[in-house]
């Protein structure tokens, strides 16, 4: 059965929030695990543009909530769990390759 009327859904706008906020991370740098496998020589620039993306996304966000009155918290609400989630798992990739003694895959 085929969706046909998805206006007004909260949890859609939700969804919508926190894929946008993922994407627009993951647009500006590259990931948790590249940040934790070569931390020695890119962790200040990953992190660096993990917040450029943040700011990005929660832009958007706003935007989409102001275009939307009524789904509003739900941009929000999913955009914000996604910053947050996304942020603590470029930190602990951060932390945690830094303290490796692994080498990085760049030399």
């Amino acid at each position: 059965m085929a969706v046909t009327d998805v206006a007004g859904s909260r949890g859609i706008a939700f969804l919508v929030g926190a894929t946008l906020m993922a994407d627009m991370i993951a647009k500006a740098c590259s990931s948790p695990q590249t940040v934790e496998t070569n931390a020695g020589r890119r962790a200040d620039t990953a992190m660096k543009w993990a917040s450029i993306g943040l700011a990005e996304g929660a832009v958007f966000v706003v935007i989409a909530a102001f275009l939307e009155p009524k789904n509003a918290a739900a941009f929000i609400s999913g955009g914000a769990l996604e910053a947050v989630v996304t942020y603590y798992e470029y930190q602990h990739a951060k932390q945690t390759g830094l303290a490796s003694p692994e080498e990085g895959t760049e030399q």
